[in-house]
């Protein structure tokens, strides 16, 4: 029954690799798989010898022997370890759909034209290195998917040259990833691993804002001596008129989303409260800002007019459902692969087979063709490491950044891809060394120094 388990989860990921191959939504084999592994479970549940199980005490897994255990209490263990995986997996996507709701509705109010109003300069590698240092510490904030679309929206605005927009979306795609990799809230897999307990906000500050500012710095250093970048992009008679409401919401909004962190450290709460108290927050100010009146819930037909402009219900009918079931079906799937053992196993094989800094490397380098999430999600349950130990904070660097290799390494090259219609060919050709020059610059820098 193990052996089906994992060829469900090897035959789905599968699916959702060749996703633009077979042209079918990455959604649909997340959620089948994560159905079938623990239907397959429950089904053959009297076949485990062991099964690892949530600890009441440490409330982490731990190996069960299910020797002469009767069905009932198997079943009862099945669900109560199905229950603990899906609030751990909870707590991720509420916090994620807090923020994409945050994010929304500041764009609402066009928050983000200010970075456009700041933008004055012309010379187009000066412009590269401000565009990169707005991908880089935007996207410690708001997340590297969305600071990414953010700013290649507002290069858009610049300039309507393909070439200039293609080599300036691909640096857009690393400085974002690496930005995103030293935040708890900048990277799903950085988020993975605050809400698990296994790193720090200030320790994974610590230990990696240099690393990840080598990896997007190396890029752009090499940048200034490449053709593409020489000269001046013309000026545009488009003029952005920012206002202080413009200004205020981005401000306001963002102050927020940094807060979470200090909520967390401050109540020890799960970091979703506080993100869900910013919710509440920014759309009250939303909300007096549109002189509505403050409602979560969906107008009926007589007060349906009264309630259309609503900002907090267009936020939240703009929010990537279909990316967070994705996440659900694959945090779930690698959850059910964790409970029979499968994950425990491979750590073993793996700590056999070669150093975990040599795996971690690697493990970077797998992310630019496998989506860093199960990665991650997978390596919770193979390393018994503490808190904010190096591996931790390892992880989060080379699962953030080595995304950035491939155009369809990392979520953000995803969507520059297609905003952009970059194609896989001329990323592998032009940004791709460039990306690599980054990460391994940033890997020697964490290992050495």
């Amino acid at each position: 029954m193990e052996l089906l388990v994992v060829i469900v989860f090897l035959l789905g990921y599968t699916a959702i690799i060749l996703e633009q191959v077979i042209r079918i939504d990455k959604l649909i084999p997340s959620l089948f798989m994560m159905a079938c592994s623990w239907a397959l479970i429950a089904l053959g549940i009297d076949h485990f010898s062991s099964w690892f199980g949530m600890d009441p005490l440490t409330g982490e897994s731990s190996l069960i022997h299910l020797h002469s255990v009767y069905h009932s209490v198997r079943m009862q263990l099945l669900e109560n370890t199905l229950l603990h995986h899906f609030g751990k997996t909870a707590e991720i996507l509420i916090f994620l759909i807090g923020a994409m709701t945050i994010v929304e509705l500041i764009d609402h109010f066009n928050g983000f034209d200010v970075f456009k109003d700041l933008i004055k300069a012309r010379k187009k590698i000066f412009l590269l290195w401000i565009i990169s240092i707005l991908a880089f510490g935007l996207s410690a904030v708001i997340d590297n998917l969305t600071a990414t679309i953010v700013l290649i929206s507002i290069f858009r605005k610049i300039s309507s040259v393909k070439e200039d927009r293609l080599w300036f979306a691909g640096f857009i795609v690393i400085s974002a990833n690496a930005g995103g990799a030293w935040s708890p809230i900048g990277d799903v897999t950085t988020t993975m691993l605050w809400v698990a307990k296994k790193v720090s906000t200030l320790k994974l500050i610590e230990h990696l804002i240099l690393p990840s500012l080598i990896n997007a710095t190396i890029p752009l250093m090499i940048a200034s001596f490449l053709p593409a970048f020489k000269g001046v992009i013309p000026a545009t008679e488009e003029n952005i008129k920012v206002g202080r409401t413009e200004k205020f919401m981005l401000l306001s909004g963002l102050v927020l989303i940094i807060l979470v962190p200090v909520f967390k450290m401050t109540t020890h709460l799960p970091p979703y409260m506080g993100m869900m108290l910013a919710v509440a927050l920014f759309a009250l100010i939303a909300e007096i800002r549109s002189r509505k009146e403050f409602t979560f819930t969906t107008p009926d037909s007589a007060s349906k007019q009264e309630h259309a402009s609503s900002p907090t219900l267009r936020a939240l009918t703009k929010i990537e459902i279909p990316t967070i079931l994705f996440f659900l079906g694959i945090l779930m799937t690698v959850a059910a692969l964790d409970s029979i053992g499968s994950i425990d196993q491979l750590g073993k094989w793996v700590g056999e087979l070669m150093p975990e800094q040599l795996f971690v490397v690697l493990l970077g380098l797998f992310s630019a063709v496998i989506d860093n999430v199960p990665l991650v999600a997978a390596s919770l349950g193979m390393f018994s490491q503490g808190m904010d130990a190096d591996i931790w904070h390892f992880i989060a660097y080379t699962a953030g950044t080595g995304g950035s290799i491939l155009i369809i390494g990392s979520a953000a090259g995803v969507v520059a891809m297609g905003m952009e219609n970059i194609s896989f060919g001329w990323y592998l050709k032009h940004i791709a060394p460039l990306a690599i020059a980054g990460y391994f610059a940033g890997v020697l820098f964490f290992i050495f120094f």
